[in-house]
């Protein structure tokens, strides 16, 4: 029996895959799976042409059945639902997907994607997007197509043969990719965290359709009445565009203005504070531009009749530290609440009542946006018991450098604002009391600065609305280096070992917690605490001039996807940079183990932000749920034992920002 099954299929359904997800899109009822294309071990491809009458071999089905013989596939999550839908539920644990194994290797995530990076023989076929939207998707009815509203082979016999050669092209890229990473070993465990990821998945997390819809129609209602005002103010047929908008206020103040974007409201306020119409038209703008409020449409086009959301997160999403990544709902970047009582405006707004919400808030754009975490909701008789790490990213680091001082106070009452403020600026810890100007300069450098940072990452912070100047945060840098010497001395030390095992490819061991750096020509690594491994792909040296020196220096870059871009390019990196990467990828094996001790313990997690997991319990004896999940989450790995973890939470029928 063959050891490796490769598939690929081509599928149709009406559900618009990019608009609702593939779980949506899969349970569909017009869902079908138009072509199977399959290739057992090292054996051609076969296609099945099941939209033409080809029915599945009893070798395919043989394969696809058998525990022995694994099922390989690109984005496995969509082949695994597909052969589900008709009859053939193979657990997660079976497949084995490509997009992962990429991604663990430092490449993207798309077949297309990693196809082009690794230069493959077989390349994914250019015409694919075209043919999909032809046989894959509903058509417009039109007198020239006989007012159908779906092709099928025989309405273009050539098309429907060249689709067929694209989806054999797709199994084939996907068996070089396999077999060119196969030296590249994933760790036992992270196929464990991948099964769990397609749980969670699976599971999906239950949204509130009433409070969805209301929030909609609220807003809707409230936009128009903005528009209408801004129309009176201003005269403009349309208030809500930038040109018409920078234009009406050159004239009313003479002041030509370059941007109206978030960030520069602030400075558009003070600047206009002697013209309130163009004060009142910022503020309307402001609440028009509110983004927050897509999130419900993306609820209602995900939610499947059972009102739950599923698939929502990306396992492996961020490939540099394999953190998850968000689809559909975004659930890594909801807006916070920060409206005491929140459930008061929420029953406002599931009332529809905009009048109401209007006297009390004020900003309703701003209410609709602290209201969307509280769209996902416990199902009866149940809560969600919430926990999340207190301070992941500085323990992680404090325990990575062995800061020792910094340990102890993690070990003690964990106040790392007020325990580094105290040793910056030399004075009681009784001194650094919250809203003091040394806690907030404190916080800002414990955020700031972790990662070899400087001037320009505290005014990414907020430094400059602080009222810093830029003496006064070049002097906090210093400060905070000076308080904090293993973490300056780690940065250097991780810096020199990256380059050394660029260098000399071999494997280079730092101090800290017996990192391990090693390098093959072909891709950089770094070896974790957990065992699991950073890939690099491409590392090299380049000369480059930095800031205002003409002397240029040695840096090491390599090849990933370049994040203001999002293309595939050469990336530089640093010591302080690679600490970021690690002190983050720690925090997330962190996270997964808990997440796996806590399925293992009888919890089911239906979603995860950040270092934050969300758990359905029953309502009846909740408290004592949440704090078996609290100790759960606070026990160590055995490759961290003595890492001073803590998570806190609170138990919520819908979720908040507590």
């Amino acid at each position: 029996m063959a050891k490796n099954l490769f598939i690929d299929v081509e599928t149709y359904s009406s559900v618009d895959i990019t608009e609702s997800g593939a779980y949506k899109y899969i349970a569909s009822p017009d869902f079908e799976i138009l072509i199977i294309g399959y290739a057992l071990d090292d054996g051609p491809v076969t296609i099945i042409d099941l939209a033409s009458g080809d029915k599945m071999p009893e070798e395919f089905i043989n394969a696809l059945n058998d525990t022995e013989c694994v099922k390989i596939a690109h984005n496995a999550v969509f082949e695994r639902l597909s052969f589900k839908k008709i009859g053939y539920d193979i657990p997660a644990k079976y497949w084995y997907c490509t997009a992962v194994k990429a991604a663990y290797c430092g490449l993207p995530l798309s077949l297309d994607g990693v196809s082009k990076a690794l230069d493959l023989t077989d390349k994914k076929l250019e015409t694919g997007k075209a043919l999909i939207r032809y046989f894959s998707c509903p058509c417009k009815a039109t007198l020239a197509n006989g007012m159908r509203t779906r092709n099928y082979p025989e309405h273009a016999p050539d098309k429907w043969e060249m689709y067929k050669e694209y989806n054999k092209y797709d199994v084939l890229a996907e068996r070089e990719i396999f077999k060119r990473l196969e030296p590249y070993i994933i760790p036992d465990i992270e196929r464990q965290i991948y099964v769990l990821d397609q749980n969670i998945n699976d599971r999906g997390i239950l949204v509130d359709i009433e409070l969805a819809n209301a929030a909609i129609a609220v807003d809707n209602a409230y936009t128009a009445i903005l528009t209408k005002r801004a129309q009176s103010l201003t005269g403009l047929n349309n208030p809500n565009s930038p040109t018409q908008i920078k234009q009406w206020i050159a004239d009313k103040t003479g002041y030509t203005i370059s941007s109206l974007s978030k960030t520069m409201m602030p400075d558009l306020m003070e600047q206009f504070a002697d013209y309130p119409d163009v004060i009142e038209l910022l503020e309307i703008r402001s609440k028009l531009s509110k983004t927050s409020i897509r999130k419900y449409y993306a609820m209602i086009n995900c939610a499947m009749t059972d009102n739950r959301v599923r698939g929502t997160f990306q396992f492996y999403g961020a490939n540099r530290t394999g953190r998850w990544a968000g689809r559909l709902l975004q659930l890594q970047n909801l807006s916070k609440n920060h409206t005491a009582h929140i459930e008061v405006p929420r029953e406002i707004i599931r009332a529809r009542d905009l009048d109401l919400a209007e006297i009390m808030y004020g900003d309703v754009a701003d209410i609709l946006s602290q209201l969307v975490r509280t769209a996902l909701i416990a199902p009866p008789g149940k809560v969600f018991s919430v926990a999340d790490y207190s301070a992941i990213e500085a323990r992680v680091i404090s325990w990575l450098a062995n800061e020792k001082w910094r340990m102890d106070v993690f070990r003690s009452d964990g106040k790392i604002y007020e325990a580094t403020g105290a040793k910056m600026f030399n004075v009681p810890i009784s001194a650094i009391t919250k809203g003091s100007a040394l806690r907030d300069k404190s916080k800002i450098s414990e955020l700031a600065l972790g990662y070899e940072g400087s001037l320009g990452a505290l005014k990414r912070m907020g430094g400059d609305r602080m009222g810093l100047s830029d003496t006064e945060m070049i002097d906090l840098v210093r400060k905070w280096r000076f308080a904090n010497p293993a973490i300056v001395s780690m940065w250097q030390e991780i810096d020199e070992a990256s380059k050394a095992a660029v260098k000399y490819q071999k494997p280079v061991i730092c101090t800290c917690r017996n990192i391990v750096f090693d390098c093959n020509g072909e891709y950089m690594t770094i070896q974790l605490p957990s065992g699991r491994k950073l890939f690099y792909r491409g590392p090299r040296f380049k000369d480059k001039k930095v800031g205002r020196s003409t002397t240029p220096i040695r840096v090491l870059c390599y090849q990933g996807v370049v994040q203001e871009t999002k293309q595939w390019g050469e990336i530089d990196t640093y010591g302080g940079k690679l600490t970021e990467n690690i002190v983050q990828a720690i925090a997330r094996d962190l996270l997964a183990n808990s997440m796996l001790q806590l399925e293992a313990n009888g919890f089911y997690p239906v979603c995860h932000i950040h270092d934050e997991v969300l758990c359905e319990v029953p309502k009846e004896n909740a408290q004592a749920y949440y704090k078996k999940m609290v100790g759960i989450m606070s026990m160590p790995p055995k490759w961290a034992s003595d890492l001073p973890l803590r998570a806190d939470g609170y138990i919520t029928p819908f979720y908040l920002k507590d």
